[in-house]
């Protein structure tokens, strides 16, 4: 896999920031393929708003939309969290070894 570039990580983490467009993604990713109008109703906000929401989230590479007609589809797409979580796992994986460093020296180890 290719190291994700600052915009990509930006765009992804910006995205996820807000409650609603978390919601509309967990939505999404339980394989739920939904029009913008099906993604609304949950939410006490316009359907134009949830449009936008939508919009940053394809924008960020975490949903795709297709258009049928009138109606624009929403599909979650996996990539985009599966290399933000790769992201976390490495930085993750880096602190874990360097906070275990410290606990062996406060004890008295190395």
């Amino acid at each position: 896999m290719l190291p994700l570039d600052d915009d990509t990580l930006d765009r992804t983490f910006s995205a996820l920031a807000h409650p609603v467009r978390r919601a509309i993604l967990g939505r999404l990713a339980r394989g739920e393929v939904a029009s913008v109008t099906d993604l609304a109703e949950p939410f006490d906000i316009s359907l134009v708003a949830v449009s936008r929401h939508v919009g940053v989230l394809e924008e960020a590479g975490l949903i795709s939309r297709k258009r049928e007609g009138r109606v624009r589809w929403c599909r979650y797409e996996e990539a985009a969290i599966s290399e933000a979580k790769d992201w976390i796992e490495t930085h993750q994986r880096y602190w874990s070894t360097q906070l275990d460093a410290l606990a062996r020296y406060l004890k008295g180890g190395e």
